[in-house]
């Protein structure tokens, strides 16, 4: 990996959980129109985001990133986009009032299409057909059509992206991220909440500082930063001939980025060192998350953090670590001693979700709120116990009333699972759920609230 890098480098590196495509002739077709369409993102915005994470790392800003575990072309609506927006502004001004920090806000959406899979195919019955990877690759439907690898899936993608990427800018600036818009939100879910008078005293806390800004004249008309919000989008960089497509040389820099979002992240199954996401990730400026799972060896973690960043760049790397409930107290404090013990910049966030997944008695695929919520507070424990900064949030949510996770506040239970269980992969907090997490993480970011956390995660 010494010889000078290209988008196309990573073509000479082993690439694991890639599609196969038959038509190798259409794929190279789609490649090219991608090539041609306009960034979906441009330089500047990832600079400013790896600044904003830089901020994070040096425990200056939290990091709540959240969204759908894969998008759909089929559920693809304005209304489902504005719902997951609403819900991350509202865990949002949440976190930041509990942090008493500035809040960067990542969505996993315009582009969180492309699914890593544990086999390659997947047998119900005596039919044994390719995994559903994504909407960018192949369809959920459980025939032989829907399976087949499409190229022509990327160039709806990106339509789609594009499309979602202008409405997230829009509600950003357009009254949508008004801070008492989205604290009124926040009211209601207090009022309706079987937790509510838990929440009550953050919300009034609130509300009363609110008041107090607009009793000294701080108000919407003469603030933008009450009004208005940066709003950044990430995915995984799984599919990678798609992101190459997107990948462009800054004309003010000469850097090379991926436009396809600000953030990408290398998930647990393709960090390999040798491999072809190392390889892609290691050329491109955005921001980069590597995801940190129960069977991350501690040599080869550091050798693939030197090597996507090795001038040691604040703000480039964020460490997204994802070790289940029952196994982070045991194997996570030797990794963040290991990096720390380096000196190197990273930001540490949380991933609850994807250690967590349990199957229900009635054959659903479903996590328990509880458990997440353990490991979130096992997360801040044992940053604590090293007195090093737990960076961020990591969670699969969306904004719709889904019955997907079991637990929480409304007590949903596996009996309620078929109720509105609409994901494509794996399951998401639903609004609710999300918003009452918001509430226990902000006791557990400020110092003097930790017993509350303890109490309310149980």
């Amino acid at each position: 990996m010494n010889t000078p890098w290209t988008p196309a480098t990573w073509r000479q590196y082993a690439a694991t959980q890639m599609p196969h495509y038959t038509d190798q002739a259409a794929l190279a077709q789609v490649e090219h129109k991608l090539q041609a369409q306009p960034p979906l993102v441009f330089a500047g915005e990832a600079r400013n985001l790896k600044a904003e994470l830089a901020k994070v790392a040096r425990g200056e800003a939290f990091l709540l990133q959240g969204g759908d575990c894969a998008e759909s072309f089929e559920h693809f609506n304005t209304n489902s986009i504005r719902d997951t927006f609403k819900v991350l502004l509202q865990m949002a001004i949440v976190l930041t009032y509990g942090g008493q920090s500035p809040v960067v806000k990542i969505g996993r959406l315009a582009g969180q299409f492309a699914k890593p899979r544990s086999g390659d195919t997947e047998t119900i019955g005596s039919v044994t057909l390719p995994s559903y990877r994504g909407d960018i690759i192949n369809g959920f439907g459980f025939n032989a059509d829907d399976r087949r690898p499409d190229p022509e899936r990327m160039m709806q993608a990106y339509h789609q992206s594009a499309s979602t990427l202008n409405l997230l800018r829009a509600f950003s600036v357009g009254g949508m991220a008004d801070l008492h818009r989205v604290h009124q939100w926040n009211l209601s879910f207090v009022e309706n909440s079987p937790l509510g008078k838990r929440y009550q005293d953050l919300a009034s806390r609130i509300d009363e500082s609110l008041a107090f800004m607009s009793a000294c004249g701080i108000n919407p008309a003469n603030t933008h930063q009450i009004r208005e919000t940066s709003f950044y989008t990430s995915h995984e960089a799984l599919l990678l001939p798609y992101e190459e497509a997107l990948t462009r040389r800054d004309s003010l820099t000469g850097d090379w980025y991926d436009c396809s979002a600000h953030m990408l992240w290398i998930g647990d199954r393709t960090r390999q060192l040798d491999g072809a996401h190392v390889a892609y990730c290691r050329g491109i400026h955005n921001p980069i998350g590597i995801k940190v799972g129960p069977t991350t060896d501690v040599s080869e973690l550091l050798k693939v953090i030197e090597r996507i960043n090795p001038s040691q760049e604040e703000g480039k790397i964020n460490l997204i670590v994802r070790m289940g409930a029952h196994l982070i107290e045991e194997r996570f404090p030797a990794l963040l001693k290991a990096v720390h013990d380096e000196g190197i910049p990273v930001v540490w966030s949380s991933d609850p979700m994807h250690g967590n997944t349990i199957k229900a008695s009635n054959g659903y695929k479903t996590r328990d709120v509880s458990n997440i919520m353990q490991e979130v507070q096992s997360f801040f424990d044992i940053h604590t116990t090293q007195g090093t900064i737990a960076g961020g949030v990591h969670f699969e949510m969306t904004g719709n009333n889904v019955t997907e996770c079991i637990g929480g506040a409304f007590k949903i239970g596996e009996a309620d699972l078929s109720r509105q269980y609409d994901t494509q992969c794996d399951p998401r907090l639903n609004a609710d759920q999300a918003l009452e997490l918001a509430f226990l993480i902000a006791d557990a970011i400020r110092p003097t609230h930790r017993a509350t956390f303890g109490s309310a995660a149980n």
